[in-house]
């Protein structure tokens, strides 16, 4: 089988999304998957990570095209410019103004939809043509977000019919993303990201969602498409799967500092506000013997403000390369999660999982991680919004011991980066079982 990956976002860049397309691109092939990928040369990232790209086969071809996106400080530089250099509020309100009632922020806001990285598609468009005939592709995975790309599912549609075109949601949109995320929100910026989810979902052969909370939102939204069109593939972990004989090789003893690590970007959906006001308030013995890092970029000037209000207790370490991220997870005596979103699951969580240290997570009290953690039993959470409750895990997890925490090890095996890939060349060999190479037109029988 001949697989397209169309991913905006690839290694050498580095953070978080580009790594369930790396993970394709690295796990497929051994299913006997030859991958091309296309992605845009010059996209923007918080950083480089030269390092993955050792993950990436000999046998994938990665085709890069040019974008027309802005440089990565510069689109921070746009994004303040719409939001006012101001935090997004954690609630998802439904209504957001995305640059309130001044008209020049407002036309900023509005020039580039669904979102900045539109830029790529008239690039990307003939490139995908090109590979699809050039290459004898069997099927098309687009992976988003950039929400943009979505687009390219209808486009490519229209070339070719019968061609299984899959579109990958790593987040859920309209829901939860477009609000605690995006740089736009107001009532046009909602409209098209409607329209052009809803294009995408009619001309998808499959539409794939990581979480089963985003599978029922996006079935539930579209009632008039067939339920099986909707899968769940979560993402997982690279490490080797832990085992109780390798965490108990880490014990967790009661030490001077404890030490609470966060990995990964801080921004709307992952907002410290309550998490800060709850170390504020510890008893001053037991904040004394707390470390927290945060290890990723932060979005904006108030979350940064927001930790640093910490003092000592905190320490800011920025973006690094992903080795060198997890290999911080070794030197840490829990992690930890924040996420203020009811749907979507952030990639780190499973690189926590396979991690094997115990979780601390200031969650969404209904939301898809909660559901996780209880179904791993991989750490303790309490919900995002009450700082004292987060204050009480903290206390005991200080004060007490791992004990509490049990973790179910086979669960959490499954969700290795190595059996999901299994499950997506499955999904693949059942959507190509009937149509032919290069064209996919129906083969005849």
């Amino acid at each position: 089988m001949n697989l397209l990956l169309i991913t905006y976002s690839f290694p050498p860049a580095g953070g978080v999304g580009v790594l369930r397309a790396l993970s394709l691109a690295k796990y497929l092939p051994e299913n006997g998957v030859r991958v091309d990928v296309l992605t845009a040369r010059n996209a923007p990232a918080v950083g480089r990570d030269l390092s993955l790209l050792q993950q990436i086969p000999g046998e994938v071809t990665v085709h890069r095209t040019w974008t027309l996106d802005l440089p990565f400080w510069l689109r921070k530089a746009v994004k303040k410019a719409v939001t006012g250099g101001k935090a997004k509020p954690a609630a998802v309100s439904g209504n957001g103004s995305g640059g309130g009632g001044n008209p020049l922020k407002q036309l900023i806001g509005n020039l580039l939809l669904p979102d900045p990285q539109v830029g790529w598609l008239p690039f990307a468009l003939p490139a995908a043509e090109r590979i699809i005939r050039e290459r004898a592709i069997d099927a098309v995975v687009v992976t988003v977000p950039p929400f943009s790309s979505v687009r390219l599912v209808t486009r490519l549609r229209s070339i070719f019919p019968a061609l299984p075109i899959l579109v990958d949601f790593r987040d859920e949109w309209l829901t939860t993303t477009l609000d605690l995320v995006s740089f736009n929100s107001n009532s046009r910026a909602r409209m098209v990201a409607h329209k052009a989810e809803a294009e995408a979902v009619r001309d998808a052969t499959a539409v794939v969602l990581v979480t089963e909370a985003a599978r029922r939102e996006l079935q539930a939204r579209y009632p008039g498409v067939a339920k099986q069109r909707f899968v769940c593939i979560p993402n997982g972990y690279d490490t080797p799967p832990p085992t109780a004989q390798s965490t108990q090789a880490e014990p967790i003893a009661p030490i001077e500092k404890v030490v609470l690590t966060y990995i990964g970007t801080v921004y709307g959906s992952t907002a410290p506000g309550t998490f800060v006001e709850a170390v504020l308030g510890l008893p001053g013995a037991v904040r004394s013997r707390l470390l927290v890092r945060f290890i990723g970029h932060i979005e904006t000037p108030a979350y940064r403000e927001q930790l640093l209000s910490l003092g000592d207790t905190i320490e800011l370490k920025g973006f690094v390369p992903q080795a060198e991220a997890l290999a911080a997870i070794h030197d840490t005596t829990y992690l930890l999660l924040i996420t203020h979103d009811r749907i979507n699951v952030a990639a780190k969580f499973y690189d926590y999982l396979g991690g094997g240290k115990p979780i601390l997570g200031a969650v969404h009290p209904e939301g898809e991680v909660r559901r996780l953690l209880e179904e791993t039993r991989a750490g303790r959470w309490a919900s995002v919004d009450d700082a004292q409750a987060i204050r009480r895990m903290i206390v005991e997890a200080i004060e007490g011991s791992s004990s509490a925490v049990q973790p179910d090890y086979e669960r959490i095996a499954a969700y290795h980066r190595r059996p999901l890939a299994a499950r997506y060349v499955a999904l693949l060999r059942e959507l190509t079982g009937a149509t032919s190479q290069t064209t996919g037109e129906p083969t005849s029988r």
